[in-house]
This record gives structure tokens, C-alpha cells and sequence, in this order.
């Protein structure tokens, strides 16, 4: 039984204030015991929110690291040791504005994958298709060649200590969403696509959602059988909203 995860990018956001205010308030929500929680501050934050949240149930991502896992001449990258170091137990690899506004290929990516499970983080994988490839018949062409990259360079194994976040781009931050049965299709093809390397991998690994997720739809996407939690945005960043959402998942 895969046990279900909600994490929150956060983003480009965040004062000092405002971070110490939102952690406040996701200290105090009551979450259910079942679900496993995370939060992904900016880096200027992460030394911030991992004392603020010592002693309590939710873990602390990045919400990027360097292609290589060591310390080293790369100025203004931040290693995965050194998140590692941080506190960090997570990272993302590959989200949609990464690849798109920073260009961020598939070969570097694999090796941002690789980089941080070296250094002891688990790597949160996000792949999804944009709106001209959705209308154009192509999501899972697009789905499977990102996850594919990962496949070929690293392994199915790779995957044993890993989390992949389904992230249709058209649905990230526009108040659109894939349908329960839209995200499911894709959620049941990415686990087929693993299945076909390694059916006890397939099982095993944590499949998310993510793309303008609200306490209002939670419900309906996690009912669905592939979909085991959510990658959440701009809800993540009002506690209240996040809480409902998590305890959605615990349902």
C-alpha cells in the first residue's frame, strides 16, 4: 500500500515574515498521521523553515540543486550536499519552469536526478505535457520521453528512492485542471510504462498531481487509483487551504 504524500512548492514567494507566518500556521493545523507532508521554501528559506519545523511531521524539500552532488566552482548553485547539510530531504528535478523559462534539458536533468540521490535526497521528478502537446494527441508521447530519459540513464532502480509528479503545464497556476479521469490516464501510464522495467518498482513508487489542486477537487483526484498525493502551488501557501487538501489525501 503506497502511503499517500502532499508536498507544497512555494515557489518564488516569501518574505522572512511571511515564511515564519505560514509556518505558524502549518504547525498548528492537526494533520492526519497517514500522509506524509512536505514543503518546498525558496533557498534563501530552507535554514529558516527547518528549525522553525524542528520537532514537527513535515519535511523540508529544495525545490532545485546542482547537476553535480559535491561542492565545487559553480557560482550561485547550491549542491545537494550542501541541502543535504541544510536539512533538506527532498528535492525537485525537472519542473516545468525549470525546463521551460531555464532550459533545462532531459540529459542535465538526469544528472541533477542522479546528484541528489548520491547526496541522500529523495529526487520528486515532475514531467507533464504542455496545452499545444495535449491538444495535439501527444501527452503521453511527451510524458514518456521524460520519464524514458531518467530509464535509460540511470535505471529502473533509480526509481526504488524517488516520487514523480504529473504536472500538466496548461493546468500550472492558470486555475485549469486535468480532470480526475484526464490525470488518471496519465497517472495508470506512467505506472504501466515502469511496470514494463519492473512491476514491484511500478508499485512501489509514489505518483502526484499536480496542477491547480484546491481542497475543492482534492478529494475527487486522490479517490483515483494511481493518483497517491499531490504536488501543490500557490494553495500551498495559505496554511488552512494546504491542511484541507493534506487531510483530502488522508481520506
Amino acid at each position: 500500500m503506497r502511503r499517500p504524500m502532499v508536498a507544497g512548492n512555494w515557489k518564488m514567494h516569501g518574505t522572512r515574515a511571511s515564511v515564519a507566518e505560514l509556518i505558524e500556521g502549518l504547525a498548528n493545523l492537526a494533520l492526519p498521521n497517514g500522509v506524509d507532508v512536505a514543503v518546498f521554501p525558496s533557498n534563501l528559506h530552507i535554514s529558516l523553515v527547518v528549525d522553525c519545523l524542528e520537532g514537527q511531521s513535515i519535511a523540508v524539500g529544495a525545490q532545485n540543486s546542482a547537476h553535480e552532488a559535491g561542492q565545487g566552482a559553480l557560482t550561485g548553485e547550491i549542491s545537494p550536499t550542501q541541502l543535504a547539510d541544510a536539512g533538506c530531504r527532498l528535492v525537485l528535478v525537472g519542473h516545468s519552469e525549470r525546463r521551460q523559462i531555464m532550459g533545462e534539458s532531459n540529459k542535465v536533468l538526469s544528472r541533477k536526478f542522479a546528484a541528489a540521490q548520491e547526496s541522500g535526497l529523495t529526487p520528486v521528478l515532475c514531467i507533464g505535457e504542455t496545452l499545444e502537446q495535449r491538444q495535439a494527441g501527444k501527452t503521453l508521447e511527451v510524458v514518456g520521453q521524460q520519464l524514458d530519459s531518467i530509464i535509460e540513464e540511470l535505471g529502473i532502480d533509480a526509481f526504488v528512492n524517488a516520487v514523480i509528479a504529473y504536472e500538466p503545464v496548461w493546468a500550472i497556476g492558470t486555475g485549469l485542471t486535468a480532470s480526475p479521469e484526464q490525470a488518471q490516464e496519465v497517472h495508470a501510464a506512467i505506472r504501466a510504462q515502469l511496470a514494463e522495467e519492473n512491476s514491484e518498482v511500478a508499485q512501489g513508487v509514489r505518483l502526484l498531481y499536480g496542477g491547480s489542486v484546491k481542497a475543492a477537487n482534492a478529494v475527487e483526484l486522490f479517490g483515483m487509483p494511481d493518483i497517491d498525493g499531490g504536488l501543490i502551488g500557490g494553495a500551498s501557501l495559505n496554511a488552512d487551504e494546504f491542511g484541507a487538501i493534506v487531510r483530502a489525501a488522508g481520506n
